[in-house]
């Protein structure tokens, strides 16, 4: 475990920014951090909104893996409250945040489950958009000191993980949710869809 330790810390040390690193790369990291999984949501909604059936499977598909893999993330923290590495005085930290538990990343939670539905999913093209981005942003909250390399790769196991358990639950009931989540979407948005400024 020890051995573990000293090699997280090695290679967040080797990717963490210093006071050196240009403004316009911190920039850059910050937006990346901060803002780019909010892609994540917008996608889901567009192809609910905007995709066929397949798609919005997919989509419930991911919310759910992403919400179950966020809760099992949360009893990991609360058992083995892994500090960050600012609480430890390790590296440079380049904005303020709570000093939470941090393995595993939520932000990587959140990308990992969401790649790994589409392109299980069968929506490869989308989903390897979305791996390019989430792998950025699981570098930027390293470079930027709020993670460590094993917290965004603990984040990738916990959604595989989550991801192979609720499988064949979902091969059992999926498509009932589905239709169901459609259903009540076109009950409560009737008037919208009669209007063609939603798909049905």
């Amino acid at each position: 475990m020890e051995t573990l330790e000293a090699l997280n810390h090695s290679l967040f040390l080797a990717i963490n920014g210093t006071p050196a690193t240009p403004r316009w790369l911190i920039d850059t990291a910050l937006f990346i951090a901060n803002d780019l999984i909010l892609l994540v949501p917008l996608a889901l909604v567009l192809m609910w909104l905007s995709g066929d059936e397949r798609q919005r499977a997919v989509a419930m598909r991911a919310c759910v893996v992403t919400l179950v893999a966020l809760g099992v993330g949360q009893v990991i923290g609360h058992f083995w409250p892994h500090p960050r590495p600012f609480v430890i005085g390790l590296g440079h930290t380049f904005f303020a945040h709570a000093p939470d538990p941090s393995f595993p990343s939520d932000h990587g939670t959140v990308c990992s489950a969401f790649v790994l539905t589409l392109l299980l999913g069968g929506m490869v093209r989308t989903g390897l958009i979305a791996l390019v981005l989430g792998v950025a942003i699981a570098w930027s909250r390293v470079f930027l000191g709020v993670h460590f390399p094993f917290d965004m790769i603990g984040a990738f196991v916990v959604s595989c993980l989550v991801y192979a358990v609720v499988a064949p639950v979902w091969n059992a009931c999926g498509a009932a949710l589905t239709q169901y989540a459609v259903t009540l979407y076109r009950a409560l948005l009737a008037g919208l869809i009669r209007n063609g400024w939603l798909r049905p």
